[in-house]
């Protein structure tokens, strides 16, 4: 496989290459979450939810993660069953419901955070220090830029 990705015009693909990383980084982050119980996915919602302080409507937990809300739901669904969140009415407006983290949930964040540190370690291992940083600019701001565009 090395030999035909060193002499393949696909290399020169950006999205090619963002999206085999994004699968290799993917990967390894699930395998490193699998013992908390956790995906890529419903560990980012824990993320928002414990970041959240008040708490994080599922439509901005959406928007934010760019998923369909039904595909966060079953996400928030997953989470309250385990214990990792609860969903409680807004005071501003009752038919929306916000997602908090736990006191397990942020006991299981806090645990789950190391085994994602030591996977992205191992996955960015050959770039430096600096490197890595550059790149979560680049792509920080590839993030953003992009959800200001329109939808096509």
């Amino acid at each position: 496989m090395e030999v035909l990705m060193d002499s393949s015009s696909l290399t020169a693909d950006v999205g090619f290459l963002l999206s085999r990383a994004s699968g290799q980084l993917i990967r390894a982050t699930n395998a490193a979450l699998a013992v908390h119980g956790l995906r890529v996915r419903s560990y980012s919602a824990l993320l928002l939810a414990c970041d959240s302080g008040d708490g994080m409507s599922q439509r901005d937990l959406a928007e934010v993660l760019g998923l369909d809300p039904s595909q966060v739901v079953l996400l928030v669904d997953e989470l309250t069953e385990s214990g990792l969140v609860e969903r409680h009415p807004s005071e501003s407006d009752r038919r929306t419901k916000l997602v908090r983290a736990t006191g397990a949930g942020h006991a299981v964040r806090r645990h789950a955070e190391r085994s994602v540190g030591a996977a992205h370690r191992a996955q960015l291992e050959t770039l430096s220090a600096g490197e890595q940083e550059q790149l979560r600019g680049l792509l920080g701001r590839m993030v953003l830029s992009g959800q200001s565009a329109p939808q096509s």
